[in-house]
């Protein structure tokens, strides 16, 4: 590949991965919106350290261990801090391709934070934080995206030999948001409910956000960040092919927000006889997460759809995880990222035209069962993987130290005791 290209290349990947690491203030302003005020401080603290240690952490130990002896079943080895271990046959430099894998691997981390609101010791969440960035996302990571088992659907290996095609997730729907959405999931189950939020007979009671402006700003900037997300996940620019290939994903991702929302819109209409804009932010988000595994697959009406389906599913799950398993999310990130990160992998198995990868063609398509199945496979191994690591972490953390603020502090705020001072000085 020539100079002109790979230079071209490398700003269109850094670039990129500005796009994603504006997400995180995205994922601050949407967590802090949905939560009190007296907890906003604490909100925002962690969005900043789930970037500032996992960016640490990912580099020493992670890195090497998504990345590092390619082919390897299970995980790489932790290359501490030396970047040597890595070439890559279309030139981009390796330091670059660090940063590109490091704002996914915060992502991730990121989306546990607002699942477990109101009522983490701070100190613990960086434990736990730490763990996400150094162990569990790098090696379910590593199987997808680093030369491991699940991705691999070469001629006599095990992906081949049962589906006859390898797992696919172009931009992480479920190795980034399905690990951070069952991570959050099985954190709110340990941790337990705010106080005061179930009444006795397990009547669920709301819990209001103190501003859905910051959260609305949230989604806009996360909407805006996914268009490094998505169509960043190409790693080039120069070229026709690559030009396409990043046009469509920009297009593919945009319908499925705008579907996704409408659709939560009008089943909040429906159900709650109002428009709700907080469902309607959380619907945005349905659609960018479900589209992400197959936005370079699917065709436009596709994408639609997976839009659409996903602002349907994603209500019915918060309400289902709510009054149903009386797990307490403050921000739907379970069902957000968990539950329509795995409902996009899978219906990237139905809708995915063959165009691109004709080892690839969903079911509606004419690929029959074969690759449908090895993303129902990789979804459930990767949640498994995700929900089981998180329980083990989170209930050793609650054995040893505790997860869980006392009482006085969650009824007056975590901003006042664990950082000794408030988001708005009138407060």
């Amino acid at each position: 590949m020539n100079e002109f290209a790979i230079s071209l290349n490398t700003v269109w990947m850094l670039l990129a991965a500005m796009l994603v690491f504006f997400m995180q203030p995205g994922f601050a302003l949407c967590e802090a919106g949905f939560t009190r005020s007296k907890n906003t401080a604490n909100i925002l603290m962690k969005n900043f350290c789930d970037f500032m240690l996992g960016s640490v952490c990912f580099w020493l130990i992670g890195f090497g261990i998504m990345f590092g002896c390619e082919g390897a079943g299970f995980m790489g080895m932790p290359n501490l801090g030396n970047l040597g271990f890595m070439t890559r046959e279309d030139g981009l430099p390796i330091e670059g391709f660090l940063m590109f894998q490091t704002v996914f691997c915060a992502t991730s981390a990121t989306i546990v934070s607002g699942a477990m609101a109101e009522r983490t010791k701070f100190s613990m969440y960086l434990v736990y934080s730490l763990f996400i960035s150094v162990l569990i996302y790098p090696i379910e990571a590593h199987w997808s995206w680093g030369g491991g088992w699940l991705n691999d659907g070469g001629e006599g290996t095990f992906m081949h030999d049962l589906f006859g095609t390898g797992f696919h997730d172009f931009a992480g729907s479920t190795v980034v948001h399905s690990v951070g959405g069952w991570l959050a999931l099985v954190g709110a189950l340990v941790l337990g409910p705010r106080r005061g939020k179930y009444a006795a007979n397990g009547q669920s009671r709301a819990i209001p956000g103190h501003s859905l402006s910051l959260a609305a700003v949230g989604v806009f900037i996360l909407w805006f960040g996914w268009f490094g997300f998505n169509p960043g996940s190409q790693l080039a620019a120069f070229g026709e092919v690559n030009s396409l290939a990043i046009s469509h994903t920009f297009v593919t991702t945009n319908i499925a927000a705008c579907t996704g929302g409408v659709a939560t819109l009008i089943v909040s209409w429906i159900r709650y006889g109002k428009p709700s804009l907080s469902l309607t932010l959380n619907g945005i988000l349905a659609g960018l997460v479900a589209i992400t595994d197959g936005c370079d697959l699917v065709n436009i009406p596709g994408a639609a759809i997976i839009g659409l389906i996903a602002g349907i599913i994603m209500p019915l799950s918060v309400e289902f995880i709510d009054h149903v398993l009386h797990i307490d999310d403050p921000v739907g990130a379970s069902s957000v990222h968990g539950v329509c990160g795995m409902l996009g992998t899978i219906l990237t198995g139905l809708f995915a035209t063959g165009e691109v990868d004709d080892t690839m063609v969903g079911l509606f398509y004419g690929g029959g069962f074969g690759f449908l199945g090895a993303q129902i496979f990789g979804a459930l191994t990767v949640g498994l993987w995700a929900a089981g690591t998180g329980f083990v972490l989170f209930k050793t953390i609650d054995k040893v130290h505790g997860l869980r603020v006392p009482a006085r502090i969650e009824d007056e705020g975590l901003d006042i005791y664990e950082h000794g001072e408030t988001a708005y000085g009138d407060a």
